[in-house]
């Protein structure tokens, strides 16, 4: 039995900045988490789109079997080499070979009281 959906869209990107309060041991960041609870690897392949430049499609990651992927997507090591920007609105979508579960998260440190956001993505 599949776990999850096949295809994914995260649609208020928009990486913060690193930090307003230096030494705070906080660092701004948004991360794409994807769970595969499946018997068997899955192929997966995020698409960024942009409000003023064209998209960067076919990002190309394995989650393994019954294991989450955790991508920093302020990190373009981890992002397939992929500079987003911060301060730059984006959207995201996630298409896999096997039913997976996107999760969102994002960590903003520009205030005075740290905020971190968890938000599931549209499955369809």
């Amino acid at each position: 039995m599949e776990n999850g959906k096949k295809n994914w869209y995260i649609v208020d990107g928009w990486i913060p900045a690193r930090s307003a309060v230096k030494e705070s041991g906080y660092e701004g960041h948004e991360c794409l988490m994807i769970l595969n609870c499946n018997e068997q690897p899955a192929k997966a392949l995020v698409d960024v789109y942009f409000e003023d430049r064209d998209p960067i499609e076919g990002i190309e990651f394995t989650v393994p079997a019954k294991r989450v992927k955790a991508i920093r997507l302020d990190r373009p090591a981890e992002f397939g080499g992929v500079e987003i920007g911060r301060l730059r609105q984006y959207s995201l979508r996630v298409r896999s070979d096997r039913d997976v579960v996107v999760q969102f998260g994002r960590m903003d440190v520009t205030q005075p009281n740290c905020a971190y956001i968890g938000l599931m993505g549209y499955a369809e």
